[in-house]
């Protein structure tokens, strides 16, 4: 990568910044987007697994813990977003900051590549959610039930996305309204009925320092930062975003500190009414929560409203999923394949087809499985890459302005940056990270295939350096 000549005069509008759309988001509207992306079946069934990898009610470090590190991670989008406030996100992040003529091709291939995978894995986790919390009304369904229904939930979506859409908008509200009813149903309820003692009984040698200790927060870490997902959703529509040099920070923290807060006063209210060994076992926790409390009606209403924004929740995954890969391929920044459209309909085909073909599939991995897999490709090509970016960009890209500096740099990048490597390297995530390494070795290749029909870098810069040599 080469640095930018000090003699460049700065661009007027920043890189990757789509200037025809219409700023209309402000500092409350952009905080709302990125909680409905936080907010989904996430916490209603990961509670009862990080308990379980804690051992007990000192799984709340693993709240507490992740909350800290999607700060440190929530300041580094902060400083691209503001300085690179342009729709993509991610994609414009590496390509701008790797250099866009050589490295930055490469990085931001590579992140498209991610989703081909990533896609389906948060797909299928969430279908199986689906069909995990289903047990509870219906209790003889069984493990080839559960796979059934989850995959019926993947069909049922593309059927519902295989046709022109318009907006999503409305769905998206009644979903976020419905995951905070349910949410604070579940903190009211836990804290008018709560039992301090239970909540805070805490087994024998729980804060043993010892390798079992950290391991189990390694992975209850891992876990609870797949719920806190979503607080960079603000950076893919920030072409849209009114002020973004103060508004893009001020949305991401403030995202991550109350749904932090929600986090942990729900998880401290169920444990403080249903003791932990129960709260692990449950396949649907908060619905056998509501049971305890109010009776077998009022956890059916439960299991409804949660089954209801997750089914919503996928819908709206998948098609933002299917979208990003479609607009790379239209644009040619990927595979043009993933750009074909419905011929009558000019709706995404092959993209929502293949990111959904692939969940199908996937559904019959637990969900467990599914969402370390997911969370270990996500760091490995996405996350820790992100970090480096903010460094390339103060030291190789200066003409890029930073409205936005993170706080205390660089003091939060490096805790982000420890804090990945620390819940991506434990025992439990090996061989996930191994797969992960193999991955991005593939997607090394399929870059070359990629650059080599397009006669892009370095293909390009070698047949030009061959035919300099000839002369």
């Amino acid at each position: 990568m080469e640095p930018e000549s000090a003699a460049a005069p700065p661009a007027a509008t920043p890189p990757g910044t789509q200037t025809e759309l219409v700023r209309g988001m402000g500092l409350l509207q952009a905080t709302a987007a990125n909680m409905l992306n936080m907010i989904g079946i996430g916490p209603f069934i990961t509670l009862g697994v990080i308990l379980g990898y804690m051992g007990g009610p000192q799984a709340m470090l693993g709240w507490l813990l992740g909350a800290l590190l999607s700060v440190c991670d929530g300041l580094v989008y902060a400083e691209l977003g503001a300085a690179l406030p342009g729709a993509g996100g991610a994609y414009v992040y590496f390509r701008e900051a790797f250099n866009p003529a050589s490295w930055g091709l490469l990085f931001s291939f590579l992140f498209l590549w991610e989703m081909l995978f990533s896609g389906p894995l948060g797909m299928a986790a969430a279908c199986v959610g689906f069909g995990d919390y289903a047990q509870y009304l219906l209790p003889g369904l069984g493990h080839v039930g559960v796979t059934l229904l989850a995959m019926g939930v993947a069909v049922a979506i593309t059927i519902l996305l295989y046709r022109p859409i318009a907006s999503v908008g409305r769905l998206s509200v009644w979903m976020l309204g419905l995951v905070l009813a349910a949410i604070g149903w579940v903190v009211v309820a836990g804290l008018v009925h709560m039992n301090v003692h239970q909540a805070f009984a805490f087994p024998p040698g729980a804060f043993r320092l010892d390798g079992s200790f950290f391991a189990g927060l390694s992975s209850a870490t891992l876990f609870a930062l797949y719920n806190y997902g979503g607080y960079n959703n603000v950076t893919f529509l920030g072409a849209e975003v009114r002020n973004p040099g103060k508004n893009i920070p001020r949305a991401i923290v403030f995202s991550i500190v109350v749904v932090a807060a929600l986090y942990l006063l729900m998880s401290i209210s169920v444990v403080g009414v249903m003791p932990w060994k129960e709260a692990v076992s449950s396949n649907a926790v908060i619905s056998d929560f509501i049971g305890r409390l109010y009776g077998r009606g009022a956890a059916d209403l439960m299991t409804g409203l949660v089954l209801t924004a997750t089914f919503s929740g996928i819908f709206a995954l998948s098609l933002g999923y299917s979208r990003i890969l479609f607009a790379a391929g239209e644009a040619g920044q990927f595979f043009r394949v993933f750009g074909r459209v419905h011929r009558t309909g000019r709706f995404p085909t092959v993209a929502l087809l293949a990111i959904n073909g692939a969940a199908l599939v996937l559904c019959w991995l637990p969900i467990g499985k599914l969402i370390q897999a997911q969370m270990i490709v996500q760091i490995v090509f996405q996350f820790i890459p992100q970090i480096l970016a903010v460094f390339a960009i103060r030291r190789f890209r200066r003409g890029i302005a930073l409205p936005f500096r993170m706080w205390l740099y660089p003091l939060p990048a490096l805790v982000a940056l420890g804090g990945w490597i620390y819940v991506a390297s434990s025992p439990a995530q090996f061989h996930y990270l191994g797969a992960t390494l193999l991955l991005a070795l593939a997607g090394v290749a399929a870059y070359g295939l990629w650059a080599w029909q397009r006669r892009q870098w370095p293909l390009a810069a070698a047949g030009r350096d061959r035919a300099a040599g000839a002369k």
